[in-house]
């Protein structure tokens, strides 16, 4: 099925499409300036183009008002629960992602970004760098988006980002990610940027999963 059927399959918004989009095209231009030890493209496209299936159920101030938004939220609850990153995880599993790249997408997680920078995966890393590169109205810097993140959670105590320590500690993993990644690349962090990676979004609108 084609990635945005799969998208209106699920309701989702034109913003979390683009940002899956964004992901997966930062994840290709990165695939197609590599020149590294192999690595397994379908898996890192299929996993960026799939990987925030389950955001459906967190609160947007952006549709807080919208009664249809809010119905197909209620209807996420009642399906999957509230748990957006298992709601990700079974979303991938029903659209046919393997159990290796299931186990990327649960890997590549910000709060994992200590373990991401010890494995030797470079399919989770480019997973993993490429969604933390992708703000919500385009690519910006690594550090640029993790502070941003650290302030919108600040005040979520269950989240490793409202802890100030653990927080920089993870933007200093994410920025070792890189620093891995661009080993390999024939491209530089500057390099992806919107204007960069436009071509790809169309491309991966036809993509098939």
């Amino acid at each position: 099925m084609n990635i945005i059927e799969i998208y209106k399959k699920y309701h989702l918004p034109e913003n979390l499409q683009m940002h899956m989009l964004r992901v997966a095209a930062c994840s290709n231009f990165i695939i197609d300036n590599w020149i590294g030890q192999e690595i397994d493209k379908e898996l890192i496209l299929r996993v960026s183009l799939l990987h925030d299936m389950g955001n459906m159920v967190k609160i947007s101030e952006d549709f807080a008002k919208d009664e249809e938004f809010l119905k197909i939220r209620k209807m996420y609850f009642d399906k999957y629960g509230t748990n957006d990153h298992e709601i990700n995880l079974e979303i991938g599993k029903n659209e046919g992602l393997t159990k290796k790249e299931v186990i990327i997408l649960d890997g590549k997680r910000s709060r994992k970004n200590e373990e991401t920078l010890k494995s030797n995966s470079y399919e989770r890393k480019i997973c993993a760098y490429c969604d933390q590169r992708v703000a919500p109205n385009g690519v910006v810097g690594i550090r640029e988006r993790l502070e941003d993140v650290k302030v919108r959670y600040k005040d979520k105590p269950l989240s490793v980002w409202s802890n100030e320590q653990k927080a920089n500690h993870l933007i200093e993993c994410s920025l070792g990610i890189e620093k891995q990644i661009m080993k390999y690349c024939s491209i530089s962090p500057k390099d992806i940027n919107d204007e960069s990676i436009e071509k790809y979004i169309e491309k991966l609108r036809k993509y098939e999963i």
